[in-house]
């Protein structure tokens, strides 16, 4: 089993005009002279955060002539970025061209050339990857290289000569196509549930409860936790575990080791995949102590045990996990969705980037997990994930898929109509 190198998607950045202002003389722009003209642009740094946490690369490709000119040194052009550090901008790299036109480099935009050597040297999947620029030159640069291409438009007295894929007033605008596009969810067209792509799975441990979803064709698999176990009063797992397999034999059930030294999660992963060829084990991404639980993954996957590798919410873990079960026997990576949403940030952009991770290990397939309401199910379809998890709060919902809205409205009237009656409220 060895350990695969993963392509990174990135955004690469102009930087005059699109980070910082451009200093902008007769309709054309200019870099700023020193540091006393450096202004970062509003919304730059929660745009490039939302980038960040979405698990891009940034990578700024600039062109800076005024070096190869005599108008500017290359010190100034270097602190220039160190203060955008200083500011706390996540930008992994700088990229500089310093020549002029006479020179005829291969790294002037509109040449692709820093943006081909980013690539090479930072493990860039160009085709997965976008560049935003303010002038012609850099949307040409990027077509050159292979990436999608946005314009921030500010109206420059200059000629276009090249096409963008799409044209936005700001980085923060920009922000916003990249998370739209290819991950929106058209609920005016209301799929049913029976239909969709992502398989479901129901997450819970009460026996009444699972044999109710085995019965429904929709329902292909079933995952549970030692916290669902716990609630729903179980005591002996092993027994509650074997009887359950025997109810349901030919679908895919996870269960969880609950052990925090990894010795003796490997002992306890041997035993519970011995219970059926239907069994996948859960196994932390760490344990309690923050240790990656990764060697253990490596281990179990080169003994062939079906993995459910779960608690993920960072894509820097999906790549490592992915690495580590490349090759192996069917593998399920389950990413906390819903925790992400509980932070404040949208899980959409993420689960995506972890769908094109897991492409480097075709046996592994992606699970939104702890879902929080039924849309999720057709967000998990919408981005590709393969599986989605969901308890019985959200199962319980399917029955409204779809329905008439003012319909639904009006049974909402006469459910707070009812109640109120039934309370027998007097004003």
């Amino acid at each position: 089993m060895g350990i695969h190198t993963l392509k990174q998607r990135a955004i690469f950045l102009d930087r005059d005009g699109v980070i910082n202002r451009a200093i902008v003389r007769e309709g054309k722009p200019y870099p700023p002279a020193d540091l006393s003209e450096l202004e970062i642009l509003p919304g730059v740094p929660e745009a490039l955060k939302r980038l960040h946490e979405a698990g891009f690369r940034l990578i700024v490709v600039t062109n800076q002539p005024d070096v190869a000119r005599g108008a500017q040194t290359r010190a100034a052009v270097e602190a220039m970025h160190a203060a955008l550090l200083a500011h706390g901008l996540p930008i992994d790299s700088f990229r500089v061209c310093y020549h002029d036109n006479a020179d005829q480099c291969n790294c002037r935009k509109p040449a692709p050339g820093l943006l081909l050597a980013a690539a090479q040297e930072e493990n860039i999947d160009l085709s997965a990857s976008f560049m935003i620029g303010d002038r012609w030159r850099d949307v040409e640069a990027g077509r050159r290289a292979g990436c999608a291409t946005l314009f921030v438009d500010c109206h420059y007295a200059e000629p276009e000569q090249s096409q963008p894929d799409a044209r936005v007033k700001s980085l923060a605008e920009a922000v916003e196509w990249i998370f739209a596009r290819g991950i929106k969810v058209k609920m005016s067209e209301v799929t049913a549930i029976e239909n969709l792509k992502v398989k479901l799975f129901a997450d819970g441990a009460d026996r009444a409860g699972m044999l109710e979803m085995y019965a429904k064709p929709y329902i292909k698999g079933f995952t549970t936790n030692p916290t669902l176990m716990r609630k729903a009063g179980i005591t002996d797992y092993r027994a509650f575990a074997r009887d359950i397999l025997k109810a349901i034999p030919d679908r895919p059930i996870s269960f969880e080791v609950f052990a925090d030294e990894f010795d003796e999660m490997e002992r306890q992963a041997h035993e519970i995949a011995s219970w059926g060829e239907n069994v996948y084990v859960k196994i932390p991404v760490t344990n309690t102590r923050r240790e990656p639980a990764y060697d253990l993954v490596k281990r179990l996957t080169r003994a062939a045990v079906k993995l459910n590798v779960t608690a993920l919410l960072a894509l820097e873990q999906v790549r490592d996990v992915t690495a580590c079960v490349a090759g192996g026997p069917p593998c399920l990576v389950s990413v906390f969705a819903g925790r992400i949403a509980d932070t404040g940030r949208d899980p959409m952009p993420i689960m995506a980037a972890a769908v094109e991770i897991l492409k480097l290990a075709p046996n592994a397939e992606l699970v939104w997990a702890s879902p929080r309401e039924l849309l999720n199910i057709y967000q998990a379809d919408t981005v590709g994930c393969h599986i989605i998890t969901a308890t019985s709060d959200v199962l319980k919902k399917i029955p409204v898929v779809g329905r008439d809205l003012g319909e639904f409205s009006l049974d909402t009237v006469k459910m707070f109509y009812n109640d109120a009656q039934q309370a027998g409220f007097k004003l």
